[in-house]
């Protein structure tokens, strides 16, 4: 089966399933606000997805309906404020169809069965139902559709239900808040087992956009190889001719501390159109064409003439770029091309830096809807003195997210004041605010290094931010979410020393605090700690640390492992857990004096491959994580089977759990597909 009919298969066995992620989110998938006083009409506090004026819309509509009867009055406000709650996108079901009302739940319905029950509201569409009689408020949002109808009445119980009830997977309104109750947390990991299977100090590692177990690797001064990744367990090593790289634009690229070549990204279309883009830094000193506008400007009330001098550099001399390339035309087909032209196809994004430091820079495709998100830290090393995170014009500490196959003329460009060559998508969140810029996604962060999108749940979207003197973040970022800084540092109210940019204050904001994180004290460390983003892990080489998000520290003195409990709550508990190196690998770790440590040198950044498996990139080599028994870790999950290579196999609990009902076959096809570490069958399926 070839790889075009395999994803047919996988997408129409995905439409089988339906996806479930329920960390707080209203139905415009902004994030749910800060609310001081309760809702005046419904009532809610705290986070929530309803501002005041939303509130008094609500109050007219309910009074419009004239219920003369109490209770049913009561149980009708109660559903109908429920676009409220913070699990509002949730209980609306925005991933699958509009509703005017929420999932109602019945005793038909498999409620989650850890969403909380009050009395007899478990079967609150009967309730209301029974209550309201057979609720013919022709302008309520029960209405009943006309078309197909011959009257305005509901005839029954179950017709009633049937429209507005829960289905299996659904979160569902029981006229209370949504809440989740704690349950048993799987016990912690013993501890992560790492093989190494290269040399070189690669800055990132992107799975090649065909499936197949190649990938590039890129360096921090600007080369990028097409590489072969070993089969977990071979013992073979990582399949690199460093005298032929893929693109070599070293001469184009800044390389320091803080600069080089950031990020990669290959459209999701690669295959097809031979289309990536590289995020890298330039002098405009040293590099022709290396010009943008400078990120201290008028707009945002930045003099860059007062800029204190950085190491004796020119404010903005250097940039941050976004630019496009695309593979040679020998190839019969861009998923064979083993080069690429080194001019540029493109400049998608240019941007002059304030300072040398702070900058981030890493841009990847969202899976779920195709645009790029660029990532940008405050572009300071200490205090972000301009408050740029929380300047709603400056595009600095802040996400982006940008539509590159959509090019607009340069007049438009021209007239928008916009930094390149791309277009906005509609639906980002400012598009039509004129107090902050349409490009941001989310703002309020310090320097986020190292972002991804949950392969499962593409709405899960995390970012490690660094801190400064205190505390080290991962975010779970939404729509037009406020990340806090420099008000906040993490948790904790950050006060900077110098501020000519002035101040934002704690009460203008709706700070969203990390999920996951660790304070400098935890290493022993202070300035020197830095957070490196990672990946929920979704592998199943190690099946006991399967849906976990991994972090680690930029020095590589520790490892953290995020537990989501309950699941799919948006809560996180963490457990620093320890790392050795199999103990049966080719290519040895060096290990730490008088331990059993490996020393990894510094951490760069963390990838994953088709397979879903992960990587550590760090400046002594590239290392995967592979499975508990190789490094002498119990994992009772943990089975070893003989498909012609030594492979493990998934977790046979998590199997017998998935592969159960009517959905046996679509399961089971769907894990094969998803899950090629069954080699054998994989093969002659796709």
């Amino acid at each position: 089966m070839n790889n075009s009919i395999c994803f047919l298969v996988l997408i129409s066995l995905s439409s089988l399933l339906h996806g479930f992620s329920s960390f707080p989110l209203c139905t415009d998938s902004w994030a749910p606000m800060k609310q001081e006083t309760p809702l005046k009409f419904c009532s809610y506090n705290g986070s929530v997805c309803c501002n005041t004026t939303q509130d008094l819309l609500l109050q007219k509509q309910f009074e419009a309906l004239n219920v003369i009867y109490p209770v049913c009055a009561s149980l009708l406000k109660s559903t109908m404020c429920a676009i409220c709650d913070q699990f509002s996108a949730h209980l609306f079901e925005i991933d699958s169809r509009p509703r005017k009302v929420p999932v109602l739940c019945n005793t038909t319905s498999s409620m989650k069965s850890h969403q909380s029950k009050v009395g007899d509201f478990s079967d609150f569409c009967t309730k209301l139902w029974n209550t309201c009689g057979n609720i013919s408020l022709l302008s309520s949002p029960f209405a009943p559709a006309t078309q197909g109808r011959t009257t305005d009445h509901w005839h029954s119980k179950e017709d009633f239900c049937e429209a507005f009830g829960g289905s299996e997977d659904a979160v569902c309104f029981n006229g209370e808040s949504v809440s989740f109750s704690q349950v048993d947390a799987p016990p912690p990991p013993a501890g992560l087992c790492l093989e190494k299977i290269g040399n070189g100090a690669y800055i990132n590692l992107v799975p090649h956009p065909d499936g197949s177990n190649r990938a590039f690797v890129s360096n921090q001064q600007g080369q990028i190889w097409l590489v072969t990744i070993p089969h977990e367990g071979s013992s073979g090593i990582l399949g690199i001719n460093d005298s032929e790289p893929f693109l070599d634009i070293t001469d184009q690229v800044l390389y320091d501390t803080e600069f080089g070549l950031m990020s990669m990204a290959f459209h999701p279309n690669f295959v097809n159109n031979g289309r990536f883009f590289l995020s890298f830094n330039c002098d405009k000193i040293k590099h022709a064409g290396c010009s943008g506008r400078c990120s201290c400007n008028t707009d945002v009330n930045c003099d860059p003439s007062k800029l204190s001098a950085d190491g004796g550099v020119q404010p903005c001399q250097y940039h941050i770029v976004v630019a496009e390339f695309t593979v040679n035309g020998t190839a019969l087909e861009a998923s064979m091309a083993k080069s690429s032209n080194p001019s540029e196809v493109r400049r998608i994004f240019t941007m002059g830096l304030p300072y040398k430091g702070g900058h981030a820079g890493q841009i990847l495709f969202g899976p779920a809807d195709g645009y790029l998100y660029l990532t940008m830290g405050d572009g300071s090393h200490t205090d972000d003195p301009y408050n740029f995170a929380q300047n709603k014009k400056s595009l600095l500490g802040k996400i982006m997210r940008l539509d590159i196959d959509n090019i607009p003329s340069a007049k438009e460009i021209s007239e928008k004041r916009q930094w390149g060559n791309y277009s906005i998508p509609r639906d980002n969140p400012y598009i039509g605010t004129k107090e902050l810029e349409p490009e941001i996604w989310a703002l309020g962060f310090r320097n986020p290094w190292r972002c991804s999108f949950d392969s499962e749940r593409p709405s899960y979207f995390f970012c490690g931010d660094c801190g400064q003197d205190q505390y080290e973040e991962v975010d779970l970022v939404t729509k037009g979410g406020n990340y806090g800084w420099r008000v906040y540092e993490g948790h904790m109210p950050f006060f900077p020393r110098t501020s000519p940019g002035g101040n934002t204050s704690a009460s203008s904001i709706s700070s969203i605090f990390p999920v996951m994180g660790y304070n400098h004290s935890n290493i022993g460390r202070a300035e020197s700690a830095s957070i490196t983003g990672s990946y929920f892990y979704r592998s199943m080489t190690d099946p006991c640390m399967y849906k976990r998000y991994l972090y680690m520290d930029l020095y590589a003195e520790a490892l953290w492992a995020g537990t989501e409990n309950p699941e799919n709550s948006g809560n996180f508990s963490t457990t620093k857990i320890p790392f050795r190196c199999a103990h049966d690998s080719l290519m040895q770790c060096n290990i730490v004096a008088g331990g059993s440590t490996p020393s990894l040198g510094y951490v760069f950044s963390f990838a994953e491959d088709n397979k879903k498996d992960v990587y550590v990139l760090t400046s002594t080599g590239v290392y995967r994580v592979t499975r508990p028994s190789r490094c002498n870790f119990t994992c009772a999950k943990e089975h070893v089977v003989d498909l012609g290579t030594h492979r493990q196999s998934s977790d046979a609990s998590m199997s017998r759990k998935m592969f159960k009902g009517s959905k046996d076959i679509a399961f089971l096809l769907l894990f094969l597909v998803l899950y090629p570490g069954f080699d054998l069958v994989n093969h002659y399926l796709c």
